[in-house]
């Protein structure tokens, strides 16, 4: 899997956000209540989804399935004006309940079929890099679910392995250092 350099300086920025929010100055865990928070101020932060959508995707987190991993890996290799209608995506991705009550506020947002698209992308890359192949998609909340029938996981991993090694190139000569490529020699 390959990430387009939007969605790899996307999804370092969404980890960022979710860490911020995991922790209270003390150390406590404090994810679930401020992502609670987050999910009733959804309408006042839509205003952010196109400037800074990882601040306001951070409120669907834990809220998203995925059918197609081969659909969401292609995605993550598209830049911004290559994306698909989220209609053309919802059909590989599953919404909870409380996720599908967000999603119809930010849709009437005119950026907001694209937010949902970028959203699901990233929650997608979070799960990939985060969850080992015992639970499927997503880091779980508690809204559980049945893995999201992702059936390549270790195939998966071995592709996150690689995007791992890109993304350090990349970001490596993003500050000025020389390239060096082990699997491709295109890049």
């Amino acid at each position: 899997m390959r990430l387009s350099s939007f969605f790899e300086e996307l999804k370092s920025a969404y980890e960022a956000e979710l860490d911020d929010l995991t922790t209270d100055s003390a150390g406590h865990d404090v994810l679930a209540k401020r992502l609670q928070a987050k999910r009733g101020q959804v309408s006042q932060l839509l205003p952010m989804i196109e400037c800074n959508p990882e601040m306001v995707a951070v409120a669907f987190h834990g809220g998203m399935r995925f059918d197609s991993p081969e659909v969401m890996r292609d995605l993550a290799a598209q830049e911004p004006e290559d994306l698909p209608s989220w209609s053309e995506l919802q059909a590989s991705v599953h919404l909870e309940p409380w996720a599908e009550t967000l999603a119809n506020i930010v849709l009437k947002d005119p950026n907001g079929e694209q937010f949902l698209v970028v959203t699901a992308c990233l929650e997608y890359l979070l799960g990939r890099s985060a969850i080992p192949s015992e639970s499927g998609d997503g880091p779980s909340q508690g809204s559980g679910g049945d893995g999201g029938g992702d059936d390549d996981d270790g195939r998966a991993e071995s592709d996150d392995d690689v995007d791992l090694e890109e993304a350090g190139a990349d970001w490596l000569s993003e500050q000025g250092f020389d390239r060096r490529d082990r699997f491709s020699g295109d890049h």
